[in-house]
Order: structure tokens, then sequence, then C-alpha cells
């Protein structure tokens, strides 16, 4: 086997990747009016070289808006604004699926639009702050308990998203189903005390998550859904649980059944958190018959150890490609990597920190 097979084509689902390489979902709030924009293509078109992009966490509907300034795909504006970013992308020889991510309980009202609710599977306040533009550094509020006209309607709002990700032109849709946000909130007992179907045993708790990757995967091709999972991760006010192990190893067996294309494996280690035990990797990896891409903190001689393992079949690098939007053409030609990281602008509005990080010169 080649020394190299990070670099090598590879087939997901019916998408031709150029190489193993993807590039993370990264919140980085410059959709003004929750609208994608020519700022945001240029930015997507500046790290095409990546096999597959994923995009940043993008709501499916108003109630999902947690964060200020992240993208919608919900209204036809949006659908719009997206087109100018799959067609870049595409131009350049890159695939792109769009990350769907419903903001949940990690929310405030003041980043929302006029009608909107804070909801979750359960009436339980997470600990900490938001920004928010209006009155910047709010606490979180306690969420409404999502009723089951709620559930249905909110899974409704998740395979129109899918459908209208087809329309602006993405390969396929990651469900995001870790960090803390809502999918993940049905997952964990601390987030998640409902007494119906959709709490109390794992099969409940995981109910939520099989039926919107199933209904997704039965709207647009299961060849085109994937999702994100961050078993043992601590964002947004995850404690861990007892049964974390059992959770996944039952979910990723039900998300084989649906038999959609991959699951999106992050560790947030390298950012201070828990590492994901390998065990529950390895758990995960036989119970899924389809793709396992990885991510957390990962280098270039990781990436290929675990790729010729067979433990991961695409490696996601996220902050790497913000200050080097060249990473792959660096990494394949073992040039230097900026270390001009400009972490207080992450989340800022214009190009600064965004578009304005220079490709390698000798």
């Amino acid at each position: 086997m080649s020394s190299n097979i990070l670099f090598t084509n590879y087939k997901l689902g019916d998408a031709e990747l150029a190489n193993r390489i993807a590039m993370a979902p990264m919140t980085r709030c410059r959709a003004l009016r929750n609208v994608p924009n020519d700022l945001m293509a240029e930015y997507y078109r500046q790290r095409s070289a990546a096999g597959l992009i994923i995009t940043e966490g993008t709501s499916p509907s108003p109630n999902g808006l947690g964060y200020a300034r992240i993208p919608g795909i919900f209204s036809n504006e949006q659908v719009e604004g997206w087109k100018k970013v799959t067609s870049a992308v595409h131009q350049a020889n890159s695939k792109i699926f769009v990350q769907l991510m419903h903001t949940g309980r990690i929310s405030h009202i003041l980043n929302m639009p006029e009608g909107s609710k804070v909801l979750a599977p359960s009436a339980v306040k997470p600990a900490g702050q938001m920004w928010t533009d209006v009155q910047q550094m709010q606490d979180f509020k306690e969420p409404e308990t999502m009723s089951t006209e709620e559930l249905e309607l909110t899974k409704l709002e998740f395979v129109k998203a899918a459908l209208n990700a087809i329309k602006a032109g993405f390969d396929g849709v990651e469900l995001h189903a870790a960090n803390g946000y809502l999918l993940e909130q049905f997952l964990s007992p601390v987030s998640n005390i409902r007494t119906d179907n959709y709490g109390g045993s794992i099969e409940n708790r995981c109910r939520f998550v099989i039926e919107v990757a199933t209904l997704v995967a039965e709207a647009i091709g299961k060849e085109k859904t994937g999702i994100r999972l961050s078993p043992f991760g601590v964002a947004s006010d995850m404690p861990h649980y007892p049964e974390i192990d059992a959770t996944y190893d039952y979910l990723s067996k039900e998300l084989n059944k649906i038999g959609i294309t991959y699951i999106h494996l992050v560790d947030h280690s390298a950012m201070g958190a828990p590492e994901v035990p390998v065990d529950i990797k390895k758990t995960i990896r036989n119970n899924f018959k389809n793709n396992i891409i990885l991510a957390g903190g990962y280098d270039k001689a990781k990436a290929e150890d675990d790729l010729q393992s067979g433990l991961g079949d695409l490696i996601a690098f996220g902050r790497p490609f913000i200050n080097n939007p060249d990473l792959v053409n660096r990494m394949k030609n073992d040039l230097t990597l900026s270390q001009d990281l400009k972490m207080d602008l992450f989340y800022a509005a214009d190009e600064i920190g965004y578009t304005d990080y220079p490709v390698f010169n000798a």
C-alpha cells in the first residue's frame, strides 16, 4: 500500500473525491442575516483542494439559528446564497456536503428571528454563556421542552433542509449529532429527561436521531447522507454518563442498518477535552460497514497511520485549514504550515482572519 494513501482519490457514496482529506465543519459567523454570501463562497473556494468540504453548521429552521450570523438553508434566499458556494467549490473540482446543525438549547433568542423558540428534548438549562451581537455575552436560558407536534415538525424541517441542499447544488448533507447540539441532546440522559418514547432507555434516546437520519436518507438518498458524532465529547455542557459506550454501540448499529454513507467521528482532546477511547472508535468501525471520517488534532503522519490501519477512510482537518487555505498542497509537498492563527477573529463578521490568509510563498 502507498505510504501516501492520504492523497489518493476515493469514492464516497456516489461522490468521486480527489483525495482522502476532508475540511472539517467550522462555525465562522460570516453569514449576515443568516444568508450565505460572496465572501463565504471565496472562503470555501480557497480551500477546495480538499477532496471533501463539510460546511459550517447550517440551520434547518429559524429555531435552530442559535448563534449570531450562522447560515440557514430553509429559505429561498439562503438556497440561492449557497448556490454561489457549491458552484465555486465544484469549479475547483472538489465535493461539498452541508452540515445541518440545529442548535437546540445551545441558543439565545437574541440571535434568532422573531417568533422563534429555543427548543430542546427537555427543559434542562445548559451551564455557560453565549455571544449575542445585540447584548454581547448572555447566560443560556432554560429551553422549552419539545412537544410531540414540535418533534414531528423538526423532523420535517431536517428533510426540507436536505432537499434544499440538493437544490443548492450540494453533494450531500451531514447531520450534526455532536458537540452538544439538538440531535446529541436527545442521546444524553443528562439533557434528555423525557418520559415518552424519546427518553429513558438507550433505544428511546437514540430514536429521534435514527428517525431524522432515516427520513433524510429516504428523501435525498443514503449515499448522500452522513452524520457527525462526538462520543465522550463535553462541548456545550454535555457531561459524561455511564451508558456512553452502550449508546454509541447501539446507535452505530442502527445507522449501519439505514445504510448512510458515513459516520464522521470527532475527538476534541487536542482542544483539551477528554480523549475518545480507541475502543469506542473500534466498536463504531466494526459496527458500521460504510465510510468513517476521523477528525481531531490530526497531522499528516497520524492521518496516514489511521488510514493505513483501517480505523478511518477519510481524515478531516479543521483549524489548520483556517490559516493554511492551501493545506493540501503544503502537506503533500512537506511545506511548512503557517502557525499564524488569529483566534480572536474566528467569529468576526468580515474578511479579516477569514479569506486573507496567504498561500505558501517560497
